[in-house]
Parts: structure tokens; C-alpha cells; sequence
């Protein structure tokens, strides 16, 4: 039991994950009622725990506390019911909107996009972290580790080359100084998403190349939405539409499902797996 825990890589993320959310607690990053975190606990954890009865699996509630701290991190709110809501639309997503045996949104990311995008009640937080070089070394530091052990770290790489390439070269077309770009990219936020929300590995392609496609277009749409049509929150609607896209890549690089404990080989598209017989049992399809 203990071995397996050391390998399930969602351990890591959770650990990570709340260790920034003490930082953000103890410096001042940001201010959020202890209420409102129980709230989207609670939500979370509930949700997964209903989910699980109706499809006849034992509720694992690692998954739902990853979301529930990135949710946390991420979205903010007045209330305590637009964060609960958040919550339990995204752990209630990984079982109503599914295609073959995976769900097609991150959860975290379509609890964010639903609250901001039809409701006024919720809100983002792209600059609470700041833009301290330190800080955002040792997020991505932090983020090369989990990515690495659930064999992912292919996904935030070329996702943030790929968006710093189109954010350097918007500042070279304009002559605006490096400075501005370095700015940007030196955001929490942004490497939060990118470590610990885009290279999701239930909801990110299997394959190498479709990863690679999932994450440059990623970038790409959101490069767009932020610079072009000023949409702040650009980031999340792209991993959205991303995901939407996600099947055709799979289909045209096609892979095995990833399953939580697999070794690690984050660059190959195939990994070699033991053929199912008429004993083996299939992974919990709804984590």
C-alpha cells in the first residue's frame, strides 16, 4: 500500500499544491476565507464520493483534493456558493461528459470556465502570485518534478516554449523592450497552469506527437485570446477547446490510456503494457 502511494504521482501534486496554498496563506499572496476552502473541499470530495456510488467504484479522493487546491489557487469569489459550485460541476464533470473511457475536460479548468464564463459571481487570479523570478524558478522546479513522475513533462515544455516564443516575438515586431515579455512570463499563474492544470495525464494525450500538438495549439489559442482579443482569462478557455480537440489528436496518434502509477517514460508515445486476459481487471475509469 505504501509502495503504491509512492508511486501514484497525484501524491506529489497534492503536497506541491498545498504547500503553495500555505505559502499564499502566510505571505499575504492572497486572501481567502478558510470557509470558502472547506466549501470547495467539501464540494469535491462529495461530488466524488456520489460519482462513485453511481457507477459502482470505491471513491478515491486523491483526484478531487488536486482539484479542490486548484481551484483554491486559482478562482476566486464573495461567496462561498459560486466556489462550491466550481467544485462540484468539476469532479461532476469526470462523470457526465466522458468519451470512451476518459473524461474530456480537466476538471479544474472547466469548474473555472463555467463559473466565469455564465456566471458574474467568480473571478480569476492571473496577478496574485506576482511576477517574482524566484518564486516562479522554484513553481517550475516544483512542476518539473510532478510532470516527471506522472510522465508529463513534455506538456508544460512545450507549452510555455511555444507561448514565450509568441509573447517574445510580439515584443520584437513592436520593439518593445525584452523586459515586457520576461514580464509576462514570469507569472505564477501561468506556471501553475502550465505544471499542474494543462499536463493533466488523464486529460492530455497519450501519444508524444498529440501531446506536443495538444500543448502548442494550447499556447497558440491562448496567445490569441490574450493578445488579440483581450480576453484575460484566455488560458483556461484554450486548455477548454484543446480538449475538445483532444480525441482527433489521440486518434491520429494513438497510444495506451495512461493510468496512475504507470513507470515513467514522458517521451514515449507507447508504453509497453501487460496484455489483458480474461482475469485482468480495468483501471477505475472515472479518475
Amino acid at each position: 500500500m505504501a509502495l503504491s502511494m509512492i508511486k501514484d504521482p497525484r501524491i506529489y501534486q497534492i503536497v506541491t499544491l498545498s504547500g503553495l496554498l500555505a505559502f499564499g496563506w502566510t505571505a499575504h499572496a492572497f486572501e481567502i476565507d478558510p470557509i470558502q476552502f472547506a466549501a470547495i473541499v467539501l464540494a469535491s470530495c462529495s461530488t466524488q464520493w456520489l460519482g462513485s456510488i453511481l457507477i459502482a467504484t470505491r471513491p478515491d479522493f486523491k483526484s478531487p483534493l488536486i482539484t479542490a487546491l486548484s481551484l483554491t489557487l486559482l478562482l476566486r469569489a464573495d461567496a462561498v456558493w459560486p466556489l462550491a459550485a466550481a467544485a462540484a460541476i468539476a469532479i461532476g464533470s469526470k462523470f457526465a461528459l466522458r468519451l470512451g473511457d476518459k473524461h474530456i475536460f480537466n476538471p479544474a479548468n472547466i469548474g473555472i470556465v463555467a463559473m466565469v464564463l455564465f456566471t458574474d459571481a467568480a473571478w480569476t487570479t492571473p496577478g496574485q502570485w506576482g511576477t517574482a523570478v524566484w518564486f516562479a524558478a522554484l513553481l517550475a522546479g516544483a512542476g518539473l518534478f510532478v510532470t516527471y513522475r506522472s510522465a508529463r513533462f513534455d506538456v508544460p515544455l512545450v507549452f510555455l516554449g511555444v507561448y514565450a516564443a509568441l509573447v517574445f516575438g510580439r515584443a520584437l515586431w513592436l520593439g518593445d523592450p525584452l523586459a515586457i515579455p520576461l514580464l509576462r512570463l514570469e507569472n505564477g499563474a501561468l506556471i501553475i497552469f502550465a505544471f499542474f492544470m494543462i499536463s493533466d495525464p488523464k486529460t492530455s494525450p497519450d501519444g508524444a506527437i498529440a501531446r506536443a500538438a495538444f500543448a502548442g495549439g494550447a499556447a497558440l489559442l491562448a496567445y490569441l485570446m490574450i493578445f488579440n482579443f483581450y480576453i484575460a482569462d484566455g488560458l483556461f478557455y484554450a486548455l477548454a477547446i484543446m480538449c475538445l480537440v483532444r480525441p482527433l489528436l489521440e486518434w491520429a496518434d494513438p497510444a495506451p490510456h495512461y493510468r496512475w502509477g504507470d513507470p515513467v517514460a514522458p517521451l514515449r508515445g507507447i508504453r509497453k503494457q501487460k496484455p489483458l486476459t480474461k482475469n485482468s481487471v480495468h483501471p477505475v475509469p472515472a479518475e
